[in-house]
């Protein structure tokens, strides 16, 4: 089991930026990658990025691209992912995922819990 602990999300104005961090515990071992998704209110969950954790690979989605930036301390079993420019369409629930490195949900066995992240206009 990898247990995942995300922190950092807040209400922010447009344009502004945050940190996410995700804190993995456990079965660390076992882990390939860890990702970002997220879900808006109404709307499925989506791919935002992901992170190789043994080696060199991000992904991102085509609506983070330029503005998000995921990166990884493998000492601390931490990914973070730094949000810029955000906009009112980024307001969702930003869950961390341990699994392999894919876009895809199914593709990741390990989820946290979510951090809401609130972006307004």
């Amino acid at each position: 089991q990898v247990q995942l602990v995300e922190s950092g999300g807040g209400l922010v104005q447009a344009g502004d930026s945050l940190r996410l961090s995700c804190a993995a515990s456990g079965r660390t071992y076992n882990m390939y990658a860890l990702g970002w998704f997220r879900q808006a209110p109404g709307k499925e969950r989506e791919f935002v990025t992901t992170i190789n954790w043994n080696g060199p690979g991000t992904l991102y989605a085509d609506s983070v691209k330029g503005r998000f930036t995921i990166s990884r301390d493998n000492t601390k079993n931490t990914v973070y992912l730094q949000m810029n420019s955000l906009k009112p369409e980024d307001t969702a629930v930003y869950y961390c995922a341990a699994g392999r490195f894919r876009t895809g949900g199914d593709e990741y066995d390990y989820w946290g819990q979510g951090t809401q992240v609130t972006v307004s206009s």
